[in-house]
């Protein structure tokens, strides 16, 4: 049997991670991000197996793709299934654009067409996988939801509450540098007071005032403040100055930006390689 999903990718602005001991559901990050048109699109095959064996191929090369592995041995527990995974990803993985929350999202969200799980089933165990990984915290939710989002609490519903700001326009995403381990970012007790700082001031700024002005330019407070954009990410942010609105995507050696595209693309391209792309209103669904 065989079903195909996609899930849009995902750019974290600012966020503050939030812990619960004991529940992974309601641990996360409150915050606020943009979804993106370019995402994963996944074709998974089931076939019955004397025994269980996950096979994952992201943009043709198998992949151990821990995320989406774990995702879906949630889901199937000890079913002796042959599961196959092709994973089309439109961004690179490592750069702050949620790759991996996509990829399993768009796995598992597959799964559900094939078997009797639901969509709250593939995003419980999609962000259970992302947070036991430690890739990210609140990609999964928001990628669920799509648009602009506000995350005002952290987790999966019914903890996590998201908010949305309206908009809609093209968006120049370029990257500027080696990946980010988000793992080795989240260990780390000096980098995670001063985010949890920031992100915990921005969000609440943004809640008070939820405009797209606002969001860039608290997502540029906490990029500078934080100390997470080393000098070339700086100086790609301030090279936009003219042209439009631009900060870092976290986590990763890359920017994103809203205005004059062309100008946008041309400006950046001296950086790295550019997408361009645009909101993902809809959110992660079956195809």
């Amino acid at each position: 049997m065989k079903a195909v999903a996609f899930a849009p990718g995902h750019i974290s602005c600012f966020f503050e991670p939030v812990y619960h001991n004991e529940d992974i559901f309601r641990t996360g990050s409150r915050g606020a991000g943009i979804n993106l048109s370019l995402g994963t699109v996944s074709e998974i095959i089931v076939e019955n197996s004397d025994v269980q064996n996950i096979e994952v191929y992201i943009n043709n090369k198998p992949s151990s793709a821990p995320v989406t592995n774990m995702a879906l041995k949630y889901l199937i527990g000890d079913n002796p299934l042959h599961v196959t995974v092709k994973t089309k990803q439109d961004l690179p993985s490592g750069q702050g654009f949620g790759m991996s929350a996509a990829g399993a999202l768009s796995s598992t969200l597959a799964l559900t067409k094939i078997t009797n799980i639901t969509m709250s089933d593939a995003m419980k165990a999609s962000h259970y996988a992302e947070v036991k990984q430690r890739t990210g915290l609140g990609d999964v939710i928001a990628s669920c939801f799509g648009g602009i989002e506000i995350r005002k609490s952290a987790g999966l519903p019914p903890w996590g509450l998201i908010e949305h700001i309206s908009g809609d326009f093209d968006l120049v995403l370029c990257v500027v540098g080696k990946k980010i381990d988000t793992k080795k970012v989240l260990l780390d007790k000096s980098k995670t007071e001063k985010i949890t700082e920031y992100g915990r001031y921005c969000t609440k700024k943004l809640l008070e005032n939820p405009s797209i002005e606002n969001l860039f330019s608290l997502s540029q407070v906490f990029t500078r403040k934080t100390g997470l954009a080393d000098k070339t990410v700086i100086e790609a942010i301030n090279s936009t100055k003219q042209y439009g609105f631009a900060s870092m995507c976290m986590l990763g050696n890359s920017v994103f930006a809203i205005g004059k595209t062309n100008q946008l693309s041309s400006v950046l391209s001296k950086f790295g390689k550019v997408y361009v792309c645009n909101i993902d209103q809809a959110g992660a669904r079956v195809l």
